[in-house]
């Protein structure tokens, strides 16, 4: 049972991986659709800073040696996420591309909330490890 479990976490694992590498790769295709001058190269560097930090701190987590490493950087990963939404709905508040973003910006929201709802589980489960 107990690797039954593992094996249904780490096919998950596996495919959150493989979407936050999508979702990452999706982002920087947009970064060269920025303007070239401010706020395009700001928003650029921060842009492409949050959403690989999303992929590439998620597979950090997935190889934590630790519950509370696993707590840490699934909580990077929740912030990042956030921060990449954010820029996203600058990019649109601001109209800085023509284009709608709304399939990257859904995606976003929908990385954003499974992230968020990880990291208070595994704060949880830290917290009554604790105690």
């Amino acid at each position: 049972m107990i690797v039954l479990d593992a094996a249904v976490m780490s096919e998950e694992a596996e495919r959150l991986k493989a979407r936050t590498m999508r979702f990452a790769l999706a982002v920087c295709g947009l970064l060269k659709e920025l303007p070239r001058d401010e706020p395009g190269p700001t928003v650029r560097r921060q842009l492409a800073k949050s959403s690989t930090s999303v992929a590439f701190n998620f597979r950090a987590a997935c190889r934590g040696r630790s519950h509370a490493e696993y707590t840490a950087k699934i909580g990077l990963v929740s912030e990042e996420s956030d921060e990449t939404l954010g820029w996203l709905e600058f990019i649109e508040a601001g109209k800085l591309i023509p284009k709608p973003l709304s399939d990257l910006v859904h995606e976003a929201k929908e990385l954003s909330a499974i992230f968020s709802a990880s990291y208070g589980t595994a704060r949880r489960r830290e917290r009554g490890n604790a105690g």
